[in-house]
């Protein structure tokens, strides 16, 4: 009896060891089949820039450079902030953007600097920066975005695409619903109304606006207004008081460097003429929340919308 105890006793072990094996057998299957499928799925981080180029990446990127400050703003609200470990001057919103280390302009970076930091990712400005710094670092072998957000869709395409270069996807479509919506309010509540003869000027000496291909212009339609320079060739046009004076604009609309008012914008006080003087619709917009293509554009198209409605009122 004792004997066929001990049998049995040893029969137990056998099949424990048994099981054993063969549950550690499955794990390492598991093991080598998610060693080989994951380099695959980590692969497929795949994005088109603006320039029409395919960025693909082997893994979301941890290291990001950005030269520009609207593509830094941009990374903070597809929730790539924190993986941002370079870039360049005015980069000062957020808050916390200002205490990333800056490598220079948009015009020259260092380069040297950007190789040693060894980024996965680096986003440009297609006509902002410097086109030899995209061809020196895509030279170099760097993964490089080119970010050209000429329309409001283009911000928000622009947010969901960083988003899944950074894997930071679920933040980024909720900061692209939220952007989406709040255009969507304006462009219901002022796009249909009266079309208003809006001058748009962001410099002085010389006079400076922009044409209908340029993204305020599309800000100026969306609140239901018609750019008094909408057919001009260059983006950026410059023009004369003359010419001003013979559009006479309904409302001047204002920017500049920061976020004092111009001092100019009251000389055109000095034309009475004008409708837009006569009346006094005469207004400023601070150029972050207009000339900086991000999300924060809202809140200058909102005011842009409430100033061209005001004047539309009193026509």
């Amino acid at each position: 009896m004792q004997s066929t105890l001990f049998s049995l006793s040893d029969h137990t072990k056998i099949l424990s060891k048994y099981h054993y094996v063969k549950v550690l057998h499955n794990v390492i299957l598991l093991i080598i089949f998610i060693s080989a499928y994951l380099p695959n799925a980590l692969a497929d981080v795949t994005v088109e820039d603006d320039a029409g180029i395919e960025i693909r990446l082997q893994q979301p990127a941890n290291r990001v450079v950005s030269l520009a400050p609207h593509l830094t703003e941009l990374l903070f609200s597809a929730g790539a902030g924190d993986r941002i470990v370079a870039t360049v001057h005015h980069s000062d919103y957020p808050l916390a953007a200002r205490d990333i280390a800056q490598i220079g302009d948009a015009h020259n970076v260092d380069i040297e600097t950007i190789v040693t930091l060894m980024p996965d990712l680096i986003v440009v400005w297609q006509t902002g920066n410097n086109a030899a710094i995209y061809k020196k670092l895509s030279d170099l072998g760097f993964k490089v975005y080119q970010s050209e957000p000429d329309t409001l869709e283009k911000i928000r395409t622009t947010i969901l695409r960083l988003g899944k270069l950074a894997g930071t996807g679920t933040i980024a479509s909720e900061s692209s619903r939220q952007f989406q919506n709040k255009i969507e309010l304006l462009r219901q509540q002022y796009s249909n109304k009266e079309s208003i003869n809006v001058f748009y000027q962001f410099w002085e000496r010389p006079i400076y606006t922009v044409n209908g291909k340029h993204l305020i212009s599309r800000i100026i339609e969306l609140c239901g207004g018609k750019n008094t320079y909408f057919n001009l060739n260059s983006l950026t046009p410059q023009i004369g008081i003359e010419s001003v004076l013979q559009s006479n604009p309904d409302i001047i609309i204002a920017s500049g460097i920061d976020d004092r008012q111009p001092t100019w914008l009251n000389s055109w006080k000095d034309w009475p003429e004008l409708s837009a003087s006569r009346n006094n619709h005469l207004y400023f917009i601070p150029p972050e929340y207009i000339q900086r293509h991000t999300t924060r554009i809202t809140l200058g198209a909102k005011m842009m919308c409430e100033y061209i409605d005001r004047a539309r009122s009193s026509l």
